[in-house]
Parts: structure tokens; sequence; C-alpha cells
């Protein structure tokens, strides 16, 4: 293959689906972490992308939330990006919680190793670089009011069936001035997948993705100040129809409640093969989009009291 570029939750009483998830059934798709690791060369390349991102921003956070943390790649990167920060991985799947875990204490393990060897009389001296990990949801967080200053989150976003209510519950837990920077699916993800799949029926083969700029007013009705988005389009491309649906599957399959329950039968499933065959390109490879959403947003000042009162700033010139 290859990959070219192309507030509490509670005072949401008016929250609407993206679509019908359903959570238990994404906890049940990530149960098994071998299952998607032929899907991390894309995780990685966002993760990328988004601290070229993270590097414009001047920010010294003590605290930082990776929220959908998966097997812990991000943690150890944003803890050599924030060395001094204390890192906290949450997801919603604890046996990527347990992949997560048994990858920081190998890394720990190698870390000691190297010490003993040549600063013995360290050893037991240093920082626990291990992550608090945390099981989950993205819209109940187990943290307090102000608990970090970095939420961080790759492509984990679009597993959720409430995202406007995932954005107040970032804000909760965002300190004032804090950021938060997230990436993930956009509409035209799988456009390849979905026109094969409509020409045996209508059932919904894979995710709703929700559109940026209906992201954007979500973090505006969230409480973020100055929210940025942007996306881009990035195609991989197979060289089978199996390959890709392997793919398709390691990104964690379709848990809507809508979806089809049973198995398409022979004929049916060879009309989706045809239209995908026929999509091949010159090179004899088959193409499937990904549409990635990034966007980042700071928690501001508050502009009222918890009285009501309201707060006035000034900007008083320098003498």
């Amino acid at each position: 293959m290859s990959l070219n570029p192309s507030d509490p939750v509670s005072s949401l009483p008016d929250s609407k689906l993206s679509a019908p998830i359903d959570l238990n059934r994404v906890r049940s798709l990530f149960a098994n972490p071998a299952r998607i690791n032929e899907s991390n060369f894309l995780r990685r390349e966002v993760a990328t992308r988004m601290h070229e991102r993270l590097a414009l921003v001047r920010i010294a956070p003590q605290y930082v939330l990776d929220a959908g943390c998966g097997e812990g790649a991000d943690l150890a990167t944003l803890q050599k990006h924030f060395p001094q920060a204390t890192m906290l991985g949450l997801d919603a799947a604890p046996a990527m919680l347990a992949a997560a875990m048994q990858t920081q204490m190998a890394a720990l393990s190698a870390v000691n190793r190297l010490l003993q060897q040549w600063l013995p009389a360290t050893m037991g001296k240093g920082k626990n670089p291990n992550a608090g990990l945390l099981c989950g949801d993205f819209a109940q967080l187990p943290l307090g009011v102000n608990a970090v200053d970095l939420v961080w989150s790759n492509l984990a976003l679009h597993w959720h069936p409430q995202p406007d209510r995932v954005f107040a519950e970032w804000r909760r837990v965002l300190r004032q001035d804090g950021l938060l920077m997230f990436s993930c699916f956009g509409p035209d993800t799988f456009k390849e997948l979905r026109a094969a799949f409509a020409v045996v029926d209508s059932a919904p083969h894979a995710l709703p993705f929700v559109d940026m700029h209906d992201f954007g007013d979500m973090l505006v009705n969230a409480g973020f100040s100055t929210p940025v988005m942007d996306m881009e389009t990035l195609t991989v491309t197979y060289g089978s129809v199996e390959k890709l649906m392997d793919d398709v599957r390691a990104w964690g399959g379709n848990p809507l409640d809508t979806r089809r329950r049973g198995l398409l039968g022979r004929d049916a499933w060879q009309r989706v093969v045809q239209v995908l065959e026929q999509s091949r390109q010159a090179d004899g490879k088959i193409p499937l989009t990904f549409e990635i959403i990034y966007g980042h947003a700071f928690r501001p000042a508050p502009k009222t009291r918890a009285n009501g009162e309201s707060i006035v700033r000034f900007d008083l010139p320098r003498k």
C-alpha cells in the first residue's frame, strides 16, 4: 500500500446525535489491539501532521490529556515534546489501555537498563515516565474542573455519537487559556466504499462523518474561543480489494445501530468488488479516500462570575 497527500454534560439537554453510534459496539470493535495494527500507519502520519501544527503554538502544559490514546503511541511523543508535563491517557476500550500499559512498561524497562549501564547512581531517583491511564467516555471524563492544560485527540472523536457534548466536557476539564487540539475523519472518508455498497442496498456501511464547519460551530457553542479548522484529503492505495477491506475493518468497522445485520450474498458482494475494481488508477491501484479534519481552540477567560456578575477586563498601557 502507499500513502499520498492529495460546561458539564448535563447542561446540554438539546444535544443531538451525529450518528446512531453504539458505544458498546465501538468498545467491542477495539477489544483486540492486534486487529487494528494494520491501520496504525495512518494514525502515525496524522499525528505527525498534528505535531507540526502544535509546534506553532506557544504552550508549556503541566498536565496533558490524550483522549482516545489507544495503545499510547501519542503519549510517548507528547512526553518528548513536553518533558516536564504529566501525561494522562484515556480510552473507552480496556484492551487498548492494557496494551498502552504494556508499551509503557517495556519502554520503562529499556530506560532502566540504559540508566543502570551508564548512570547506576541515578537509579530510582528519576521521575516515573509512566502516564496515568484512565478508562472512560469522552463525554463523561473522570477528571475535575480545570484539570489539564492540553487536550489532545488523534482520530478518535468520530467514534462518539455526541461530539457537542464531548467538546463541552473537554472545555470543562481545560484550564483557562488551555488548548484543545484534535483530528478526526470528515465526510469524504471511505467515499469509494460507500459508492460500491450503494449498488446493492441503501444500508449504511460506514459512518456519516461530521462536516468541518459543523465542528467549528460546536466548538463556539461549547464556549471555546477562536477555533481554527482545516482539512486535507489523503489517498491510500491498495493492490487488492481484500487488503482494502482488511484495513477498513482495522479502522474499527461499522458501529452504527442502523447497520445491516446479515451478510451480503455472493452475488451482491461480487457487485461491490466489481465497483471497487473499476476504480483502479493508472498505476493499477485501488484508491481509498480519507478526509482528515484538524481543529484547535482555546478555553477563554470567563466573562461572568458564578453569581452572574459580568467580568470586565481593561488592558492598561504599559509605562
